[in-house]
């Protein structure tokens, strides 16, 4: 009964195929026909996965596991990017540019030096280039290497900063207007969300206010409207206890 449950999804498509020509199925199912082009294996022995990293052998005390789980793959630059944008976290908020020419614009980059042409100054160009100085320096360590690429970083943001102040500057003696900056803009969306803010306190604070008042006005109607009534059962009753003389 196991082996054959194990073979019903490998028979499945003939399944399906007789119940079409019995009329029990009235449309072929989504699958049909690539199940048909590229059918199950019939083999019931599982291979093992290519093995990314060294298992230990079986001993009595230790079996491995997931032998038959696909391998996590890792790579060197796994590691030093992981570092990088851990010590800079801001720069993950930067906006990348993904577009290729024509897909392996990488192959042509020489990182011998840091900046390439057809690609922004980013984190993934600290990695490329500690890469290749720890590849053309062997004796030059992780953290040395590190340094110099983060120092050649530094360098050529700063020389992106004073070029970007320059070319406003430029714009600006010839006419140009700047709409306002993205933190004039964070102000603005701030002092928007205060007075918003601002508006809906002072009405709760009204409508409190209001219900204190209302409770506090009831509870003086019904206190006077007691007096009232304790004066009048008072009128009512003293003459029928007057004696005469």
């Amino acid at each position: 009964m196991n082996a054959f449950r194990r073979l019903r999804a490998v028979r499945v498509h003939q399944v399906a195929s007789r119940q079409l020509e019995a009329g029990r199925l009235q449309t072929e199912p989504a699958w049909y026909r690539v199940v048909a082009a590229i059918p199950p294996t019939t083999s019931l022995v599982r291979t093992l996965p290519v093995q990314q990293k060294d298992h230990k052998p079986w001993t009595k005390t230790h079996r491995p596991r997931n032998l038959f789980m696909p391998q996590k793959i890792v790579y060197p630059e796994d590691r030093l990017r992981a570092q990088f944008y851990k010590d800079h976290p801001w720069e993950l908020a930067r906006p990348r540019i993904l577009v290729e020419n024509d897909g392996a614009d990488s192959k042509a980059w020489d990182w011998s030096t840091m900046r390439q042409r057809g690609k922004g100054l980013d984190g993934e160009s600290v990695v490329q280039r500690q890469m290749w100085l720890m590849e053309d320096n062997p004796d030059l360590t992780e953290q040395a290497a590190y340094d110099l690429a983060r120092k050649e970083f530094y360098n050529l943001r700063m020389h992106e900063d004073v070029e970007r102040r320059v070319a406003a500057e430029e714009a600006l003696m010839v006419g140009s207007r700047f709409g306002k900056s993205y933190l004039e803009l964070g102000v603005e969306m701030e002092d928007k969300a205060l007075e918003a803010w601002r508006d809906s306190a002072t009405a709760d604070i009204l409508r409190r206010r209001q219900r204190s008042a209302f409770a506090v006005s009831e509870f003086v109607d019904e206190a006077e409207a007691e007096e009232q009534a304790a004066v009048d059962e008072t009128a009512v009753v003293a003459p029928e206890s007057v004696v005469p003389v």
